[in-house]
């Protein structure tokens, strides 16, 4: 790899933008693309495409020249706002899926390392914290407090920041009233479009455990299918 395709490469990992380099096997060439870019030959866009999705890397067979996909994608994360039964659940499932994650609940009484042994905890206000680790096109988030207080302003900047996921725990009602608010603090229709409410695949989840796997399945959909034509949230 040439420098300047490597200092791309290493650009890109330094962002959490999903990169791959692209080689040509029989002409001993190479390109590198980051998500989000066009390109120009359809049967490589469509490769790495799905290669963005899967996150594996591979040789594919392109207009009759083997072509090696080398796909460095970011790690996934999944910021759940709220130390409530539910993320007692979510999180180490959500660990055991490969995803970096992160509890944020300023109520220090729910926010405890013997209610969340070997995850990472921040008993401080969700805009604290996410000045420091700011959210992204990789990142997941869960507001799950029920408490607009806490809740709108990382949803507010998970829309902003385009994460891959937003879920916000409620019911229609209490759904409706957040659209409102959020409205009023300048977030567009089309931007409330994205939140998953309620949260969670629907499988008739009863208790917080199931309601954990519903949505982790959720997140999981939206991970592998984003970028897809059928990933975007209806």
């Amino acid at each position: 790899m040439n420098f300047e395709l490597l200092r791309q490469l290493n650009s890109a990992k330094k962002s959490r933008i999903a990169a791959i380099v692209v080689s040509d096997l029989d002409a001993g060439t190479q390109g590198l693309f980051v998500e989000g870019d066009e390109i120009a030959q359809p049967e490589i866009a469509r490769e790495a495409s799905a290669r963005f999705r899967s996150g594996k890397s591979g040789i594919a067979e392109i207009e009759g020249r083997e072509m090696f996909f080398n796909a460095h994608v970011p790690s996934p994360r999944l910021v759940i706002i709220g130390a409530v039964h539910i993320s007692q659940a979510l999180a180490p499932i959500a660990n055991m899926a490969g995803f970096e994650t992160m509890v944020i609940d300023p109520r220090t009484a729910f926010a405890t390392p013997e209610r969340f042994p070997d995850i990472s905890l921040y008993g401080e206000w969700p805009e604290d914290i996410l000045k420091s680790q700011p959210l992204d096109a990789y990142t997941a988030l869960a507001a799950v407090t029920h408490d607009p207080k806490i809740d709108d302003f990382p949803l507010i900047s998970s829309l902003q920041n385009n994460c891959f996921y937003v879920g916000a725990l409620g019911s229609r009602k209490t759904h409706a009233k957040r659209c409102d608010r959020l409205l009023a603090a300048g977030v567009t229709e089309a931007q409330l479009n994205l939140i998953h409410a309620p949260i969670g695949l629907d499988i008739a989840a009863a208790n917080p455990a199931e309601i954990a796997i519903a949505v982790m399945a959720e997140i999981i959909e939206a991970f592998r299918k984003r970028g897809s034509s059928d990933g975007a949230k209806v």
